[in-house]
Formats: structure tokens, sequence, C-alpha cells
């Protein structure tokens, strides 16, 4: 199964790095999920809810808006603070 590899930085610390299965953003024109093999993009976050699964299980963070980095398989998020939920 292809994953994708999530880093989620804020600029104290890294956050979050490691691969999930897929990922909900709440970006300024709205939500967007991300599966693998997704176009490459770069979005700007609203205030909101990062959803993410990884290994099966769902988990919610908190992010205090910021960007978001699509690559091929891989996501970068630089957000100003982050919060698990």
């Amino acid at each position: 199964m292809t994953l994708l590899k999530l880093c989620v930085l804020t600029p104290n610390q890294i956050f979050w790095d490691s691969e999930v299965e897929q990922i909900i953003l709440s970006t300024s024109s709205g939500q967007i999920g991300i599966l693998p093999n997704h176009i490459p993009i770069a979005t700007a976050l609203d205030i909101g809810i990062l959803r993410l699964n990884s290994n099966g299980q769902w988990f919610s963070i908190a992010l205090m808006g910021g960007v978001a980095r699509i690559g091929y398989n891989a996501i970068t998020i630089l957000v100003k603070d982050a919060k698990v939920r």
C-alpha cells in the first residue's frame, strides 16, 4: 500500500513526522482530501482541523493557519501552532 509522508512543522518543533494513509485539510478555499498519488499543489491553510488516518486510526490536530505543500506522496505543512485534539 502506498502511503503519504506527512510532516507538520511549527516554529518551535517538528509536531508530526510519519507516514499516513490519507489526510483532510482545511484550506482557505474549503476542505481538501489528500490520498496517495495526489497531484502536487501548494495551498494556504485556515485555522481549522487536520484529520489524518494513520494505521487505520483517525487523529485530529488543530492547526493555527499556515501553508501546505503537497508533493508526490509527501506533504509538508508549516503552521503557526498545532495542538492534538
